[in-house]
């Protein structure tokens, strides 16, 4: 990050972080439908299913015109992951960079968080290749435990790289103010 200024780096988050609370807002309307007895979580419970079985039993949920849904919310987790594994990594360097300086520990986590994020966002499309596939019909059962074994780090990392954006904001707060 050391080739952008910081203000045109906070810049671009914001606009990032913008454009992924938009997705993110389509896809929650795209994901309504898709909460049924099978998927009470909607999407997020294909996601995490692990049999083929239960991967089927939803997608049977889904009959009636709902497996339109799951396909356009397909589509646009692949433009919501781009979006928040760029925008969540480059909170990680931000947060990492206003720290105080005698805070070499949480400073370096920021930078291996910020690379574990885009692997995060990696992962989430082998996780979306895997549930495409299931929903175009394929019976392989390994499918679902690649989706599952995707998504559980993809969602640790996430969650630890938030945590760690928020509680970064507060010490930073007290050193500089934010553009």
């Amino acid at each position: 990050m050391a080739f952008l200024n910081q203000k045109i780096s906070v810049k671009i988050f914001w606009v990032l972080f913008c454009l992924t609370l938009i997705t993110m807002i389509g896809m929650q309307i795209t994901g309504r439908p898709l909460k049924t007895d099978a998927a009470p979580s909607g999407i997020v419970t294909f996601e995490l299913i692990g049999t083929l079985e239960g991967a089927q039993a939803i997608i049977n949920s889904w009959q009636n015109g709902k497996i339109i849904y799951a396909g356009i919310n397909m589509g646009l987790d692949f433009l919501f992951l781009s979006l928040y594994s760029i925008t969540i990594a480059l909170a990680c360097l931000l947060i990492s960079k206003r720290l105080p300086d005698n805070w070499n520990f949480y400073k370096n986590f920021g930078l291996y968080l910020a690379v574990a994020v885009i692997i995060a966002g990696l992962l989430d499309i082998f996780e979306n290749i895997a549930l495409i596939n299931m929903l175009l019909g394929s019976e392989n059962e390994s499918l679902p435990l690649l989706a599952k074994w995707c998504a559980i780090p993809k969602f640790l990392i996430v969650i630890v790289a938030i945590f760690y954006v928020i509680s970064g904001l507060f010490p930073s707060l007290k050193r500089t103010r934010w553009v």
